[in-house]
């Protein structure tokens, strides 16, 4: 009996982990520990202007001074591997999206995160756009 009811708490353990649609908020929850996805954003629009400096967190209730922290963290979310570098043999087109540079820092599902993005190329424009809402707008820019 013992067994069987160590094997349906087990279970139950399992199912309730993904039906919240993220488990990072249960993570940093259980751990008692924030941080785990906690971002730094900062921008360059190279024009001149001052860059911009955004933070993120996501968990049960997003927050930080991102324009819109909601729909950013739900963005990231939905994305299996948002901060992963591009391949250094991908074979990209030879388009320029414009001066814009992008830094992302700290950590995303509790592990570490450093990503430079530009728009120097049709790979990087193709990774700044899939980011979504968690990057500004850019001027310009043609929605597909």
């Amino acid at each position: 009996m013992i067994t069987g009811l160590a094997v349906l708490l087990a279970l139950a353990a399992c199912g309730s982990s993904g039906s919240g649609g993220t488990d990072a908020g249960a993570s940093s929850s259980a751990t008692g520990a924030s941080g785990e996805d906690d971002l730094v954003i900062e921008v360059d629009r190279g024009d001149g202007s001052e860059p911009e400096r955004y933070t993120l967190v996501c968990g049960d209730a997003p927050e930080g001074d991102h324009p819109d922290p909601a729909a950013a963290c739900t963005h990231l979310a939905g994305m299996d591997a948002p901060f992963a570098p591009l391949p250094t043999d991908m074979v990209c087109t030879e388009q320029y999206g414009g001066p814009e540079t992008a830094r992302i820092a700290g950590r995303w599902h509790a592990e570490p995160v450093e990503a430079e993005l530009s728009r120097t190329d049709g790979c990087r424009i193709s990774q700044w756009d899939a980011l979504g809402p968690v990057l500004p707008p850019v001027e310009g820019a043609v929605a597909d």
